[in-house]
């Protein structure tokens, strides 16, 4: 099935994959579920649930999102970008709809729910945009004239817009980061970059103008001294400081039973109570090999809308860990924002899945374009640069 003489698709996919980039997903996933054991009993028996109950649904998510994640890093180039078109279309839909018919959840709509579970539509739309945007970012720059920047930033605009409506601000920090990305592995000018920047900056000063949830946190950041809520981030720095270099031992950390959210966005700070700081550190590096690795078999790939398309991913999900993790050393003020494939989740772990199965396909060293009919693979002579 794998031998490298064999032209079937899986032979192909096998030998074309970035193996090591892979693995390090893979041991993320694996890392997501064990922690799980030491992270979530405390907050399903707070909840009257089974202690099992957030283990197995994260190791339920887990086999879900292996097999997303492998069947879309088989894609040739073309069916990604079609896969990722289809994606954001759907989605983008949900997300404005979710304004209309969507679960509210302190304050904020962000979920539809289908037959009793609970979907977050910007998840999948985030790595939709990273791709389409970076296929209208290479199509501008091979053909002038073609107002591509102009349609990929209508997009961008379209979501932003119904995320500040729900609303979610950490969100749309990330979306705007994306954009960010894509301006940059594009090679447009710092001037520009800069620009862009200051735009930003002055849109965050008009969300926590018109957002009180978003100022309340703000303020709550700046002055925690000013009777703001900060027990769940007071909480999360005690866990990771009473862990010490080797941690307390597996189900031996106090801060992490009272920490709400031990099992979702604060599973990091749970981790440095359990394990200690060095397995945090191994954490991190994990994820840095990631964003290098992936970064760096872009820069390999000879058609334009791969590199766009494989940086831009590898750089949302880098920035989407950094998020995370700044919060959960009160770096910055908390986000909802999860650890990709480490929190509790079912629509973050499959989205991502499906985000890191299309950095995978853009990533392989011998992108082939196959017939839909699932003929042998064929390389095409006619196939423009950014196919």
């Amino acid at each position: 099935m794998f031998a490298r003489e064999r032209k079937t698709a899986i032979a192909e996919w096998w030998w074309t994959i970035d193996k090591a980039l892979l693995g390090a997903l893979v041991l993320l996933m694996i890392v997501g579920v064990l922690l799980s054991f030491a992270a979530s009993p405390p907050v399903a028996e707070r909840l009257g649930l089974s202690p099992w109950h957030f283990i197995i649904r994260q190791a339920m998510f887990a086999a879900l999102a292996l097999p997303v994640m492998l069947a879309t890093s088989m894609l040739p180039h073309r069916a990604a970008r079609f896969a990722a078109l289809g994606t954001l279309i759907v989605f983008l839909i949900l997300l404005w709809l979710t304004l209309k018919v969507g679960v509210e959840v302190k304050g904020a709509k962000r979920w539809v729910s289908f037959a009793g579970n609970t979907v977050q539509p910007s998840e999948f739309v985030k790595p939709a945009f990273a791709v389409i945007g970076a296929w209208l970012f290479s199509e501008s720059m091979k053909q002038k004239g073609v107002p591509a920047r102009w349609m990929a930033m209508g997009i961008m605009l379209a979501i932003v817009g119904g995320l500040l409506l729900q609303p979610d601000i950490g969100q749309t920090a990330l979306i705007l980061a994306t954009w960010g990305a894509l301006l940059f592995v594009s090679g447009i000018s710092w001037f520009v970059i800069f620009g862009l920047g200051a735009g930003a900056v002055g849109l965050m000063f008009a969300a926590y103008t018109i957002f009180p949830h978003f100022a309340k946190r703000i303020d709550s950041f700046m002055n925690p001294e000013g009777g703001g809520n900060t027990y769940q981030v007071d909480k999360a720095l005690n866990s990771l400081l009473e862990g010490g270099w080797f941690g307390r031992g597996p189900g031996e950390s106090l801060a992490k039973k009272v920490i709400p959210d031990a099992h979702a966005d604060y599973v990091f700070s749970a981790a440095a109570g359990e394990f200690g700081i060095l397995f945090c550190l191994f954490l991190v590096a994990l994820i840095g090999f990631i964003v290098v690795r992936a970064l760096i078999g872009a820069q390999q790939q000879s058609s334009l809308f791969a590199r766009l398309a494989a940086s831009t991913l590898a750089l949302q999900f880098g920035l989407q860990c950094g998020i995370n993790l700044a919060v959960n050393l009160n770096l910055i003020p908390p986000k909802g924002m999860t650890l990709p494939f480490v929190s509790y989740g079912g629509t973050s772990m499959i989205a991502i899945a499906f985000g890191m199965g299309l950095m995978l396909a853009f990533t392989r060293k011998k992108p082939e374009e196959r017939l839909v009919t699932g003929l042998p693979a064929y390389r095409s002579a006619v196939l423009s640069p950014a196919e």
